[in-house]
């Protein structure tokens, strides 16, 4: 796991170069990376979520595009369209933006659902089908997605079935204000964006994944991570519980961050660190939670501290 803690270690350190004083952040995004998920970034405008994006394909060297969402956003602007080839008179199919590496969907919820529904089929099965014929995506597509928490305003609310499809949920947060003030520093002549190179390569990363797949999960470990789902499916305080899809995605993500701390095994903190992400936008507070003022994350929290912890989870 040395070369898996190195790759990652030199990834969040280019990026950080960019995205000052978020390298947490920065360190599940690319463990959803590594695990084949896909991010949700829930939080305001301008902390930096598409630099993030950005930085992170410039340090691994793939391909990146970014979509705005509005609402008249049509599908094919996403996928691409079959278009009329006067000389050879023939449609040639014309790839859209979703034909890349990594791909950032700005705003998603101001999409209408059905073009929501077009990113569906990409994130679960890395394809597209346009008019009947289906296209092959990137090996290492990757999905990082972002919504205004703030203004709701001509919004399209994500439904459950698809907020599911991501792997983790984050927020980048403002930077503390010694942060922000190296920030301002860095951007007096040029934009960090643009000084930055790749540190990686493709079969670096692509190395990185197999080794995640090779982390080794203890059964204590399994029953633990169920125990917790489970939890939030009976937990009074809430309508929905997490779904299976939640405690594949806490097990891959969990493998993932206990390979960057360079272990080839998970214990029960990888599952703690990652397990309020992976789980808070899979679950429906009751009104009557609400009204009490709790969060998603307090009942979270709450599992975790009176759910017992596995003494062991290695080998």
């Amino acid at each position: 796991m040395a070369t898996l803690e190195k790759f990652a270690r030199k990834i969040i350190e280019n990026v950080s170069k960019v995205i000052v004083g978020k390298e947490d952040v920065i360190k599940k995004i690319l463990a959803a990376m590594l695990s084949d998920g896909h991010v949700l970034l829930n939080d305001v405008p301008g902390v930096g979520k598409t630099m993030l994006a950005r930085s992170l394909a410039a340090s691994i060297n793939l391909s990146f595009n970014r979509i705005q969402c509005t609402p008249d956003l049509l599908p094919s602007d996403v996928t691409g369209l079959n278009i009329l080839d006067t000389k050879q008179n023939e449609f040639v199919f014309k790839k859209g933006p979703i034909f890349t590496d990594i791909i950032l969907v700005d705003e998603i919820n101001r999409a209408t659902p059905r073009t929501q529904s077009a990113l569906l089929q990409a994130m679960a099965e890395k394809q597209v089908t346009v008019d009947g014929v289906t296209y092959h995506l990137s090996p290492h597509f990757f999905v990082i997605a972002t919504q205004n928490p703030i203004e709701f305003e001509g919004t399209f609310p994500l439904p459950e079935a698809q907020l599911d499809r991501f792997a983790i949920c984050l927020s980048v947060g403002y930077p503390e204000k010694d942060q922000e003030i190296e920030m301002l520093k860095r951007l007096k002549k040029v934009h960090p964006i643009e000084t930055i190179g790749p540190v990686c390569d493709v079969q670096e990363l692509q190395q990185a994944k197999e080794e995640v797949k090779n982390v080794y999960v203890d059964e204590s470990i399994l029953d633990y991570i169920i125990r917790i789902v489970k939890r939030t499916r009976n937990h009074e305080d809430l309508a929905l519980g997490a779904s299976p899809r939640g405690a594949i995605a806490l097990m891959q993500l969990s493998r993932a961050i206990a390979a960057m701390n360079g272990r080839n095994y998970v214990l029960p903190d990888d599952v703690k660190s990652i397990a309020i992400d992976v789980l808070a936008h899979r679950i429906i507070l009751k009104p009557e939670a609400r009204l009490m003022r709790k969060t998603k994350q307090d009942v979270l929290n709450e599992i975790l501290q009176t759910e017992e912890a596995p003494v062991k989870g290695e080998a």
